[in-house]
């Protein structure tokens, strides 16, 4: 029971990181104006909710990981897992799930800090002044890695808690029986 509400939870919280990412990634197709003034040029961008947004996508998909790997001991901090087909699936899923992890992250941060920075004011002297603006599609390839973190997260914790399903306890039985000697 208490599995199942956490996979809910962890679902939940990544639904949320990818709404933000998606929502960021629609705020992103933001406008600039050239403004001109006696010798030099600025892009003025309009009022951009984007970079709060890959923020939350952020710290939703961060919690979302830590709540999986606190609940399944990261892999390594727990009892044995018993040698099966499902601890190999553990520990494949595991360091798959690590590296979308990762992947999902540095798009969202990248995304959220180079959106940050370019809708500041950008002072030039430069008469060919191109206002620069945020490679499309950053948070989107954020979200697909948010979609993939959630799938592999949750069919690593079911493979997880299938190899320390069975667990025979080691307490009774201390192997080598010397009482006959």
């Amino acid at each position: 029971m208490a599995s199942a509400l956490l996979l809910v939870v962890v679902f939940v919280f990544d639904l949320v990181a990818f709404a933000f990412a998606v929502a960021a990634g629609r705020g992103e197709e933001d406008t600039a104006e050239v403004i001109t003034q006696e010798d030099y040029k600025y892009c003025k961008y309009d009022s951009d909710v984007a970079t709060g947004l890959g923020a939350g996508a952020f710290v939703a998909l961060m919690a979302s990981q830590i709540l999986i790997m606190v609940a399944s001991r990261c892999l390594c901090c727990g009892k044995a897992m018993r040698p099966s087909g499902s601890r190999t699936w553990a520990i494949v899923l595991f360091i798959t799930c690590w590296v979308f992890f990762f992947i999902a992250e540095v798009c969202l941060l990248a995304g959220s800090v180079r959106n940050a920075y370019h809708t500041k004011y950008y002072l030039s002297s430069d008469p060919n002044l191109s206002c620069r603006q945020l490679r499309k599609g950053v948070f989107g390839a954020g979200a697909a890695f948010v979609v993939l973190t959630g799938i592999v997260s949750e069919l690593y914790y079911v493979s997880y808690s299938r190899a320390n399903d069975g667990q025979s306890s080691y307490n009774r039985d201390t192997g080598v029986r010397m009482g006959n000697l």
